[in-house]
């Protein structure tokens, strides 16, 4: 007699992974529960209520009974307003109808290598990454391949052109960029991206840009979007969304921007994926972009303050090279000598955080492939004083290592 056909998986699910981070939110819950205190550094999800505007729109909409399926693209007014601003701050001439709403960035970066990716092609995602581009990847059947950026202490990473270029292959379809980027916190220099536009026009390659982040940027670094060049039409896939600038990781609400030939053919897939954004959600999203900033503002301010703090404890630490986070809310210190000092590899030092010093950071594996197994990953989404303790807590275990 047969098996149960239900265990019958595609083989493929055996090597996609989740995201790490939720594992450990997990842990931290359950201690939680058995009445201990855990400091997160865990989850990259801003710490502030989406503004009162945008949620005062929702509800508007919501009141008005706004809360049937939309066009999948998304409404008209959001698809304009997406344009406007992406045209505003960068100069792209974005068309409306080169807009794809979506049900967060993930389903963005979802439909972005979908539409491109056969079986036998190669990825090229610069390392550390956030994990998504790669899953994604490897279910259409596309091969990932890793490129290590440079980490300088007291910097912290940069793209390493000559090494991407290296790995061009014929097989080679897409290079992903994730700028500000997560989980180290850096952002690339415009020279940098003048290079890799450089090598996708002359290969005929195509470039995915992540800039989830492009609101998060500190310390007067001059922040460069792929869609400031006139071209971008030629190699670009463009994902951003609403989660980080707004606050609004719970209403899944992000944005693909391709070409105009192309874009009714995404359509068609989103279609079949997710029928349409949430209706009261994009009604927020018109609210957001056309409403006031100041509330992101402040927020990134405080954000920036957050960073010098947690910049200012760990670069006192022995055995962690930290540096000062540019963008995003991360931070992703080498901490191979406090490891070592510790007799230990990177999960079990984020294992004694947690369990016996009440701090939750992720290990660096979990941002593949290899290029962080000797750095965490430290989210300060959370609340400042919470951000100095926290920090203070892992300098303090550091020293104590140290003698």
């Amino acid at each position: 007699m047969p098996g149960s056909p239900a265990l019958n998986l595609n083989p493929v699910m055996d090597e996609i992974m989740g995201e790490t981070a939720f594992a450990y939110l997990e842990l931290a819950r359950k201690l939680r529960s058995q009445g201990r205190r855990v400091i997160s550094f865990g989850i990259g999800q801003p710490d502030f209520v989406t503004p009162e505007h945008i949620r005062e729109a929702a509800k508007k909409a919501l009141d008005e009974g706004f809360t049937g399926y939309t066009e999948t693209a998304g409404i008209p007014e959001l698809r304009e307003a997406i344009a406007d601003y992406l045209n505003t701050r960068y100069k792209s001439d974005v068309k409306p109808e080169e807009v794809i709403v979506t049900t967060g960035a993930k389903t963005a970066i979802f439909l972005a290598l979908a539409a491109y990716i056969r079986p036998g092609d190669e990825v090229i995602i610069p390392e550390p990454s956030y994990y998504a581009y790669a899953q994604v990847t490897k279910l259409f059947g596309g091969r990932p391949v890793y490129v290590p950026m440079d980490f300088e202490p007291g910097y912290g990473f940069k793209l390493n052109i000559d090494r991407i270029e290296e790995k061009v292959t014929s097989k080679t379809r897409i290079i992903v960029v994730n700028n500000p980027h997560n989980p180290t916190g850096s952002i690339f220099l415009k020279d940098q991206l003048e290079a890799l536009v450089d090598l996708a026009r002359e290969r005929g390659i195509l470039i995915a840009a992540d800039e989830i982040y492009d609101n998060f940027v500190y310390s007067g670094v001059e922040f460069t979007s792929l869609l400031s060049w006139e071209d971008w039409r030629d190699y670009l896939l463009y994902v951003n969304g609403f989660s980080k600038t707004f606050s609004m990781t719970g209403w899944r609400l992000g944005y693909l921007v391709v070409r105009r030939e192309v874009a009714p053919k995404i359509i068609e897939l989103a279609t079949s994926v997710y029928s349409c954004p949430p209706s009261i959600a994009q009604k927020g999203g018109v609210a957001a972009l056309r409403g006031p900033w100041e509330p992101v503002k402040r927020m990134i301010e405080t954000f920036e303050e957050r960073a010098r703090i947690l910049y200012e404890e760990l670069s006192k630490a022995p055995g962690i090279e930290a540096y000062m986070p540019q963008g995003a809310f991360y931070m992703f210190p080498r901490v191979k000598g406090l490891a070592e000092a510790l007799n230990a590899d990177v999960d079990t030092l984020v294992n004694k955080l947690l369990y016996e010093k009440g701090v939750l950071v992720l290990p660096g594996k979990a941002f593949p492939d290899k290029a962080g197994r000797w750095h965490v990953r430290i989210s300060f989404a959370t609340s400042t004083s919470e951000v100095r303790e926290g920090a203070r807590i892992i300098r303090e275990l550091a020293e104590s290592t140290a003698g």
